[in-house]
């Protein structure tokens, strides 16, 4: 089945962190931190309608400038969700520009920002461009579940993560995905048409195995009509299965309540992208960074149910033995991240697609780097 959430890195392994989610079948995308958009064109940025920033250190938000730039003088909406103080921070960078000429802007550009409070509080602004961007409309919420937004077909939940100030961690969660057996529509006598995307919203929306479905599509003669129970086309036509769930974690330290904050938003996901700025031979300063290690991030990603492989790392460094052979094979344990000094994506992409990915046969090699590295025994013992 086709994933409905198809995830990428905005910046190269040495840019700035950055998840750009763009949704099959819609011009719609998400993002996740705002580091340095300039790698993304302006057609996919002007795809995304929600933004989750993890917090507002420069390299996770020094891109909302840009942001502002592409969108200003559109017909546009964006929704930010940020960590405490996120509100006031947005209307500080707004403040910092004159907006004397956008009273004749035709259309009115509006920012959306809501700040997370670990009591389960929610502050929300708006910023129209048509006034200035002077914040209104300010209003309390109420989070449930650290879910900070909730459509038909997915959720994203957050956790609160300790980097010395508080940084929010984010998991996209497709509800259930649906899939429509084409094969099977002729032998029923349907046909294909806009009614599919029409069921595939009201199996989403929970009705009822008895509610009767209406199937149209146009035929030589005009429109054909057919009431026929969800129930019946559910087990027709449909093949319902888990939703996709992508993880996306970020500058934390390692602490007992960040470990087990991280493995139980990440449970399950089938995409895990985390950072791991530190090898363990820097343990002392990745303490005083509040960053994680590469050992570290193998500890907390070998935790029952993380069963995943390395997709994608991010390094500002790299160590590699002069013999790194770029034929390795991955190892058999459970989660061989052990090397990985910044990004790191998890996915359990299928073997033989993965194999023809450049980032997998460049990862094949690091991986052999990182088995004869001191980090490599170092935490083969921690997991003995």
């Amino acid at each position: 089945m086709k994933p409905l959430f198809h995830p990428a890195l905005v910046n190269d392994p040495f840019g700035d962190p950055g998840l750009y989610i763009d949704f099959l079948f819609a011009r719609r995308a998400l993002l996740f931190d705002l580091g340095d958009l300039r790698q993304l064109p302006s057609r996919k940025l002007l795809r995304v309608s929600h933004i989750f920033v993890s917090h507002t250190h420069v390299d996770h938000f020094i891109g909302f400038d840009h942001l502002v730039r592409v969108c200003l003088g559109r017909d546009k909406r964006i929704n930010l969700y940020g960590p405490p103080g996120f509100v006031d921070q947005v209307w500080h960078r707004l403040a910092a520009y004159t907006w004397n000429l956008v009273q004749n802007y035709p259309t009115d550009f509006t920012v959306v920002a809501a700040e997370a409070h670990p009591d389960g509080k929610v502050m929300v602004a708006e910023f129209h461009c048509r006034k200035g961007f002077m914040p209104e409309q300010v209003r309390a919420e109420t989070l449930h579940d650290g879910v900070l937004l909730d459509e038909q077909a997915f959720r994203v939940r957050s956790a609160f993560l300790d980097h010395r100030i508080p940084c929010l961690a984010f998991a996209l969660e497709e509800k259930n995905h649906v899939n429509i057996m084409k094969n099977r529509l002729a032998e029923l006598g349907l046909a294909v048409g806009p009614w599919l995307t029409e069921l595939k919203e009201a199996v989403l929306r929970g009705e009822p195995d008895e509610f009767q479905f209406r199937a149209w599509w146009r035929g030589e003669s005009g429109v054909v009509e057919r009431r026929i129970p969800l129930g019946e086309l559910k087990r027709e036509i449909l093949r319902i299965v888990p939703g996709q769930k992508i993880a996306y974690v970020t500058d934390c330290a390692y602490t007992p309540d960040n470990a087990e904050r991280i493995v139980a938003l990440a449970r399950g996901a089938d995409y895990l992208f985390i950072e791991t700025t530190f090898l363990h031979e820097e343990e002392a300063r990745a303490a005083e960074k509040k960053h994680l290690t590469a050992a570290q991030l193998a500890l907390i990603t070998a935790a029952p149910a993380n069963h995943a492989f390395i997709f994608l790392p991010r390094f500002p460094k790299i160590h590699l033995p002069a013999k790194a052979s770029s034929s390795s094979r991955r190892s058999g344990s459970s989660c061989p991240v052990y090397f990985a000094e910044k990004w790191v994506g998890i996915t359990r992409t299928a073997p033989a697609a993965r194999a023809r990915s450049p980032a997998w046969r460049a990862v094949r090699c690091l991986f052999s780097a990182a088995r004869a590295s001191s980090s490599w025994r170092k935490v083969a013992s921690m997991k003995r």
